[in-house]
Order: structure tokens, then C-alpha cells, then sequence
């Protein structure tokens, strides 16, 4: 059923502000890797240590609030939101795409982790026995049309290391995305699937500390990057962890409850243009017509798929 006006505004607000943290989000990561400020693996590991910090942080004062507001019957914290497979696509996500960005140019990265993420989520729904339509077809192409479009002036060969960790990482995030389809309390599913995060940094921890010890090369590539960190890689890990993922993550899994399988995919392409303008409007780059034309085909092909769920496909 076509959602009211006040829900479609809410839906739509919480699906553009997901979007700008995800762009923060990049803008971020490629601060602290590319500047070489902190390694991928140290990286990771605050980013989901504080996205999971302040989620739990956030829940708690939630709950409070309730308590003292209903001061009976008020709803526990539940233990048992979120899933263990979701937080293992979340970290499988965010290892992926740490390390992946370390031979990887920023076109490349995107172009590989967004494609991945969209076929990924529509080969699932044809899967599941979803049934496009036509529009919602033209939408998906503009879009992923436009984006290529966008990144093709600066794509170069990719290396294989980067190219597979990038894909997979867009698959684990298309995986993640899905999961998130029957959240009932995002915020809290999204707090506890980080929160479940920990055993998998855990044994990060472990196999780095492994490797570093069996090394006989003092100069191995592993050891290198764990030993890499700086004042301003930590802050840069803890803002991606904490605001942009954490908190937009939440707001994702959100929007995701008004979203079906295929606007949620395509959507999530528009995260490069919101980059760019942002790169326009805060460090000064240049616009350019090619990035109009791109936003363009983007934002029309998000228009006719999205406008497609007043229309929804059937089942076969």
C-alpha cells in the first residue's frame, strides 16, 4: 500500500541522512587510509569498537527515558536484537574494505564495492522469487549507468588483491542490508550487531599477533601496517565508528523498513554524488558537467524505481 504523506517524508528523511553518513563515512576512511594516519587493521577495530560504544551508550539513555516516562512496564533492552550473522557481514564488510583500499584508488574502490552491493541484493530478491518491473528495470540501469559514468575518469586496472577484497566487501554489505529488511528496532539491532562484532575483532587481534610473531621479516607487509597509527588515524577511526557508521547504520536500517529489495539497491548508488558535491562544497574541487550529467541519470533512475513501489512486483 502506498505509504501516507508524513510517511513518506519520514521514510525519505531517514533514507537521505543514511545516505550522507555513508558519504562521511567514505570521505573519512579515505582520510585516515590514504594519508596512511592508521592501518587497516587498527582501522577496523576502532571503528567497530566505538560505532559499538556509542550505540550501546545511546540505547541505554533510550531506555532510561522510557523507564521514566512509563516508570512500569517498560521494555527491556533486548539481548536478543540483531543476529550473529548480520555483525559477521558487518565485519566481513569493514576488514574487506579496509584492506582493499590500501591498493586501490578511490573510482576503482567505489565503483567495485557499489556495483557489487546492488547485484548482490537484486540477484537475492530474483532469488527469492521477486518479480521486477519494467520501470524499476530502466530505473536500476540509469542509475548504475550514471554512476559509471561518474567514475570511469578515474578508474584505472585493478590490482586482483584489491578488486576481490572490494567485491567481497560489497557483497557482505549488500548481505547486511538484507538482513535489515525485518528490523523491528534498528537501533537496537544495529547495536548489538556491532556489539557482536567483538569476537571477530578478538581473533583479528589474535591472528595479528600470530603472524607478527612467526615473521622473520622484520619489514613483512603485515607488520608494517599494524605498527602504523597516529593521533589523528584514531580520531579519524573513532568519527567513521561512532557517527557515520554507527549512528547511520541505524538510520539505515530504518529506512530499509519502507524500502523494498530494489530501492534500497539503488539508492545506495547515490552516495558517490552526495561525495562529490560535498568535495564541491567543502574543499573547493571544481564541478564539472560530467558530474551533473551523472547526477542526473542517477537521481532519474532512483525516481523510477522507488516510484515503481506504488506498484509492487508479485511473487512468482
Amino acid at each position: 500500500m502506498p505509504q501516507s504523506t508524513p510517511g513518506a517524508i519520514k521514510a525519505s528523511s531517514f533514507t537521505l541522512l543514511a545516505l550522507i553518513a555513508f558519504a562521511a563515512n567514505s570521505v573519512l576512511c579515505r582520510l585516515a587510509l590514504g594519508q596512511q594516519a592508521i592501518d587497516a587493521a587498527n582501522f577496523t577495530l576502532l571503528r567497530l569498537l566505538s560505532g559499538a560504544l556509542v550505540l550501546m551508550l545511546i540505547l541505554l539513555l533510550r531506555h532510561h527515558s522510557r523507564k521514566k516516562s512509563h516508570r512500569q512496564n517498560s521494555p527491556p533492552v533486548r539481548s536478543q536484537a540483531g543476529s550473529w550473522l548480520a555483525a559477521s557481514y558487518l565485519f566481513g564488510y569493514a576488514i574487506a574494505f579496509s584492506y582493499a583500499y590500501n591498493s586501490l584508488d578511490t573510482a576503482t574502490g567505489a565503483l567495485i564495492l557499489f556495483g557489487s552491493v546492488q547485484l548482490t541484493m537484486i540477484s537475492v530478491s530474483l532469488c527469492r522469487g521477486e518479480r521486477l518491473r519494467p520501470a524499476e528495470w530502466l530505473g536500476l540501469i540509469l542509475a548504475f549507468g550514471g554512476f559509471v559514468y561518474l567514475s570511469l575518469p578515474g578508474l584505472t586496472t585493478p590490482a586482483l588483491q584489491g578488486f576481490v577484497l572490494m567485491t567481497l566487501a560489497g557483497i557482505a554489505w549488500g548481505g547486511y542490508t538484507l538482513k535489515g529488511k525485518g528490523s523491528r528496532d534498528p537501533l537496537a539491532d544495529t547495536a548489538y550487531n556491532f556489539g557482536r562484532t567483538l569476537p571477530w575483532l578478538l581473533a583479528m587481534i589474535i591472528a595479528g599477533v600470530v603472524l607478527t610473531l612467526l615473521s622473520s621479516n622484520e619489514a613483512s607487509l603485515f607488520k608494517q601496517l599494524w605498527q602504523q597509527i597516529s593521533a589523528k588515524g584514531i580520531v579519524l577511526a573513532i568519527a567513521s565508528g561512532g557517527l557515520a557508521s554507527g549512528i547511520g547504520y541505524s538510520l539505515w536500517y530504518q529506512a530499509l523498513t519502507s524500502l523494498s529489495t530494489s530501492q534500497a539497491a539503488s539508492v545506495q548508488l547515490l552516495v558517490p554524488v552526495l561525495a562529490a558535491f560535498g568535495g564541491i562544497l567543502f574543499v573547493d574541487e571544481p564541478i564539472s558537467l560530467r558530474l551533473v550529467l551523472a547526477a542526473a541519470l542517477i537521481l532519474g533512475g532512483i525516481a523510477l524505481t522507488v516510484g515503481a513501489k506504488n506498484k509492487p512486483a508479485t511473487a512468482t
